[in-house]
């Protein structure tokens, strides 16, 4: 029977080992390589190669095809001295790879060579266990769950559509959530407003929504802005924010959000109901139409009765909401088609969605690049006023 030393050799003599050197060389000059580190998560936190794609060598044979899916690819095996990597090597061949190497001396030796490493951020081993179904998914893993827990997101409204958003982008870890809300909350909202109940009626809606997302997640930050937004204040509250979460349900306030966010180039992700229907979008300043393109003109007042008067289905706005919050991800993660350009629009009494094209409009001037013109009103009088009471 063979011993450690012979096991080794043995697998040595069927793989190829490269230098540090020459894997530095790879890793700068070849297009697509792969730097895969194969050692344990306190090793990985203490120092690792950039852009190296980590799974400790435990959990190689189950992650590597989620992780690297291309077979063809260059596949450069790093551990800490070159033993655990020699082991992967073999594997990685065993499951079809066909350009894999690993790299003699390890990190350690990378290390005192002074070539590039860094200390990685990374994730508690609380974190870990909480957002393990994300870390599960090759397209989130720890770099994106990182992401979502630097972003910083505002909602406009704790409401209909606010309520399923906060909820569901605190779970999902959202580092910082913004919430603007002048409200009370009242026993009419609770028919859909799932981030209050009835021991809060009274309480102040920004206050009631902080209290139900850091018992939810205390990861997460949440900022309440307890205020009317207006034009005097708009663009100190949003210029804090990466993403704003659009909630409310009144012609005033979307537009006035439209030409603060093209000023500031911050991207809206847009959701409305009414009735038994909902709409969602993204306007992206940058990248894409904004709501001036989609809706040139405020309609008048009679034409555009808001959901108070109107009413909507208390369902409505958990499946819009949770849209906007499916979408606010993707633009955190940079992931997916996002909704820029396109609007989707749910029928639940249909029970479907049709999709239909936004396009910039060669009238509208207030752009991306006319930012510096823009001039951030109010526009009083063309609907009837329920500021963030979707």
């Amino acid at each position: 029977m063979a011993d450690f030393r012979e096991l080794l050799a043995a697998t040595k003599a069927q793989i190829r080992e490269i230098d540090t050197e020459e894997a530095d060389r790879l890793r700068r000059e070849g297009d697509g390589v792969v730097i895969l580190d194969v050692r344990e998560p306190d090793e990985n936190a203490q120092g690792s190669i950039p852009g190296a794609i980590f799974i400790p060598r435990g959990q190689l044979e189950s992650n590597i095809e989620n992780k690297v899916p291309n077979k063809d690819a260059t596949v450069l095996i790093h551990c800490a001295s070159g033993v655990r990597s020699a082991f992967a090597a073999k594997t990685l061949a065993e499951l079809g790879y066909g350009d894999v190497a690993s790299v003699a001396g390890g990190f350690n030796k990378w290390k005192d060579e002074g070539r590039d490493w860094s200390t990685p951020k990374n994730l508690t081993p609380e974190q870990r266990n909480r957002y393990q179904r994300h870390l599960l998914l090759p397209e989130v893993d720890i770099e994106g769950q990182i992401k979502l827990l630097e972003a910083k997101v505002l909602l406009l409204g704790a409401g209909g559509l606010g309520s399923p958003a906060a909820l569901y982008l605190a779970a999902a870890g959202v580092g910082t959530l913004g919430i603007i809300d002048m409200d009370v909350v009242d026993e009419s909202n609770l028919q859909r407003q799932i981030l209050h109940n009835m021991d809060r009626i009274g309480m102040r809606k920004v206050d009631s929504a902080k209290e139900t997302l850091t018992r939810l997640n205390p990861d997460v930050s949440v900022v309440t802005h307890d205020v009317r937004l207006d034009a005097s204040n708009v663009l100190d509250i949003i210029a804090d924010y990466d993403i704003i979460v659009d909630g409310t349900d009144n012609f005033p306030t979307r537009f006035m959000v439209n030409d603060a966010s093209v000023k500031l180039g911050i991207p809206v992700v847009h959701g409305s109901i009414f009735r038994f229907e909902g709409m969602v979008t993204v306007f992206d300043p940058k990248d894409g139409p904004t709501y001036r393109d989609m809706v040139p003109e405020p309609p008048p007042a009679e034409l555009a009765p808001s959901c108070a008067e109107a009413g909507v289905l208390g369902v409505l706005p958990g499946i819009v909401g949770s849209l906007q919050a499916i979408e606010t991800i993707k633009l955190i993660l940079d992931l997916g088609d996002s909704l820029r350009g396109r609007l989707l629009a749910y029928d639940s009494l249909e029970q479907s969605f049709r999709e239909y094209k936004v396009r910039k409009d060669p009238a509208n001037e207030i752009t991306w690049e006319n930012r510096d013109q823009i001039q951030v009103v109010e526009l009083d009088g063309l609907c009837m006023p329920a500021p963030l009471q979707s």
